[in-house]
């Protein structure tokens, strides 16, 4: 140990580049890590969000595009489109005090954006699934098709 931090300060002069770029990609990890840690919207995995359909039944909303949402779906999902998303509409307002699950193709698209909006309307349990659609059919789970 004592043999590497005496080579650190020679190898971060001889690769000042990539040293710079370790750097930045650490920050960024922890960046990530700690703004997910206090986020209060939760990621679910596949296998978590079947223990909360069958403990609490709740609201699922899939933001896919509608041919991904017709090809392939979570079960009692309703497809909205982001465009037409809107936390204050009435139909999801009566849904305030249910548990709301948000989700897209892969989990990487409009779904924390949609949940976030959910969390400043007084949304008080909003969740994504983590992976989207796709993680959900990878866990061998029922998916629905069409609408």
């Amino acid at each position: 140990m004592n043999d590497f931090l005496h080579k650190l300060p020679e190898f971060v002069g001889n690769h000042a580049a990539l040293s710079a770029l370790f750097v930045i990609l650490l920050l960024a990890l922890i960046v990530i890590q700690v703004s997910t840690l206090f986020s209060k919207v939760k990621e679910l995995s596949p296998a978590g969000l079947t223990q909360l359909i069958n403990r609490e039944s709740p609201l699922l909303i899939d933001l896919s595009a509608i041919a991904e949402f017709e090809k392939m779906h979570v079960p009692g999902a309703r497809h909205v489109a982001m465009s037409q998303f809107d936390p204050e509409h009435k139909d999801l307002a009566k849904a305030k005090e249910l548990p709301v699950v948000v989700m897209d193709k892969d989990g990487r698209g409009n779904s924390l954006k949609a949940s976030q909006r959910l969390i400043k309307a007084g949304f008080g349990k909003v969740y994504t699934l983590g992976g989207g659609v796709l993680a959900w059919h990878a866990a061998q789970l029922p998916v629905a098709k069409g609408r």
